[in-house]
C-alpha cells in the first residue's frame, strides 16, 4: 500500500479496461474509466481529510474497527456515515458518497484500525481530487468548522 494525499494508505485493485468518453460526461476533461477499486486502510492515528472527487463513491467494509465517514453536501447537510457491521447500532457495510460532496473519515471512536474498499465510478483519476484548505470550507460552511478544522491538514 502506499500514502493517500487525503490520508492513510491505498492499493488500486481494479481498473476497468473500457473507458467513457469525456463528450459523454461532464465537467471531466478527459475520458475515464468505467469503474476502479481500491483497498483503503486508516488508523487511528491517521484521518483521511476533507476532500471531493467529480464521481460517485462507493465505501466497502472488509475489517477491523468501524469507520465514519462525515459528508457535507453542497446544499450543507452534514451526514454522518458509520461504515462497519453492527447494524444494530446503525452501522452500515455499504453506502455511497455523492459526487461533490465534501468528505472525510476516521475510524470510530475507541478503535484502532479499518480496513475498506471504494469503488468509484466514473473511474478514480488523481484530476478529479480536490483536497480541502480548511479556513476556505470552513467559510463555506460555517455551520461545521469545528468538524472541518479538526478533519483537515491546512
Amino acid at each position: 500500500m502506499q500514502p493517500h494525499p487525503e490520508g492513510g494508505w491505498y492499493k488500486e485493485t481494479y481498473r476497468s479496461k473500457g473507458s467513457i468518453s469525456s463528450s459523454m460526461i461532464e465537467d471531466f476533461g478527459s475520458d475515464r474509466s468505467f469503474s476502479t477499486g481500491i483497498y483503503f486502510l486508516l488508523t487511528k492515528e491517521n484521518f483521511s481529510a476533507f476532500h471531493r472527487i467529480k464521481s460517485d463513491e462507493m465505501w466497502h467494509f472488509y475489517d477491523g474497527d468501524g469507520l465514519v465517514v462525515h459528508e457535507i453536501k453542497p446544499n450543507g447537510d452534514h451526514i454522518k456515515h458509520q461504515l462497519g457491521l453492527d447494524l444494530e447500532k446503525g452501522e452500515q457495510p455499504q453506502f455511497v458518497i455523492a459526487a461533490n460532496s465534501w468528505f472525510a473519515s476516521e475510524v470510530k471512536t475507541g478503535g484502532n484500525w479499518c480496513l475498506v474498499g471504494c469503488t468509484v465510478s466514473p473511474g478514480f483519476d488523481f484530476q478529479d481530487f480536490e483536497l480541502a484548505e480548511g479556513s476556505e470550507l470552513a467559510a463555506h460552511f460555517p455551520a461545521h468548522r469545528q468538524l472541518i478544522h479538526r478533519l483537515t491538514r491546512s
